[in-house]
């Protein structure tokens, strides 16, 4: 059998000649896809896992390094921080025409939408898987990157510089000709440049942390059974990570994302109340805090522009999510936070 982006008879060979138990004959299905990795439901008569590879049109190797993602979650695997089992990585691309990541299946429940945040419980039940989504993510920030053989996993020395001028970059492949927000944009990534601080300390950063890239417990939403998706990750400064996780409580992210997200949802705790419970439960100062939350606010806009441009090449010129809109608002609130 066959699926876009999943040979399962070369995964079959692969497995059983690098030694992985089996049992039956391999199944499949797909989790996501589009312009993120791929992700596949694997299973045997006896075992299932979860099978990542990048997506089959517009490979960015950097943005899709699936030795990285796999490497960061093996070496979690005796710590705090839940990751999923990790049992195999491929960099041959004969096998299956790109690297793959294999682990583990975790069981649990995904909470994508507002609606699947309702089905948690009461403002009570939100309110305890809120606070274990923190206390993970304060979790992470407290492992020793040297501990787990991470030492080289990330530059984390000018790593603020490094983003600030990364997400600059970034504005002139996706703007508009004569784009009307290019002075506004300009002076955002101006003040930042001129703003950024010494690193608040450097850890292991995930890079796109909020609640649908956790899997949580079937039936105690409190206990994160796992973290997932970690292609962003690398060592950086932690409070990019709570900072980025604050942002995306802004509703820009439903155009975004193009759903009502559960992390827009206001049953959930305002940005503010995130950063000092994650302040709270790390014993961490929120020094330099505007510029954490400046930066945050442009990186959500230059990706917001990164998909409108893809959506417009898409559309023949016209984006029909309308996510151009939220990009002048999130330069501002951006703009806002740098001079607070």
């Amino acid at each position: 059998m066959t699926l876009d982006g999943l040979d399962l008879d070369a995964l079959d060979r692969y497995l059983r000649e690098n030694g992985v138990p089996r049992r039956g004959e391999l199944r499949a299905a797909l989790i996501s896809g589009g312009r993120s990795n791929l992700t596949f439901d694997v299973r045997d008569d006896a075992t299932a896992w979860v099978l990542r590879r990048p997506p089959l049109h517009g490979l960015t190797p950097s943005a899709h390094d699936m030795a990285r993602e796999y490497r960061v979650v093996a070496a979690l695997a005796d710590t705090p921080v839940p990751v999923a089992p990790a049992v195999a990585v491929c960099e041959d691309d004969a096998v299956l025409g790109a690297p793959f990541a294999l682990v583990e299946y975790v069981d649990g429940r995904v909470v994508r939408t507002r609606d699947e945040l309702q089905t948690l419980g009461g403002p009570g039940a939100i309110d305890a898987c809120v606070n274990g989504l923190i206390r993970v993510l304060a979790d992470l920030h407290a492992v020793d990157p040297a501990a787990v053989g991470l030492t080289d996993f990330g530059r984390p020395d000018g790593y603020l510089e490094r983003q600030v001028k990364r997400w600059g970059g970034q504005w002139q492949y996706v703007r508009l000709d004569d784009d009307p927000r290019d002075g506004d944009v300009e002076r955002l990534h101006s003040a930042l440049a001129q703003a950024v601080p010494t690193e608040s300390r450097a850890s292991i950063v995930h890079g796109d942390y909020r609640i649908d890239n956790t899997i949580l417990d079937a039936t105690d939403p409190a206990t994160v059974r796992a973290v997932v998706d970690w292609e962003m990750s690398t060592l950086g400064d932690p409070l990019s990570d709570v900072a980025l996780m604050c942002i995306y409580r802004d509703p820009a992210m439903d155009q975004i994302v193009n759903m009502p997200a559960a992390w827009t949802s206001p049953l959930l705790p305002s940005a503010d109340e995130l950063a000092q419970r994650y302040s709270t439960m790390s014993s961490q100062e929120l020094m330099h805090w505007p510029f954490y939350m400046a930066l945050a606010y442009f990186k959500l806009a230059i990706i917001a522009a990164g998909v409108d441009y893809r959506d417009r090449l898409a559309g023949g010129g016209a984006s029909p999510h309308q996510v151009g809109q939220t990009i002048a608002p999130l330069i501002a609130a951006g703009l806002k936070a740098i001079s607070a």
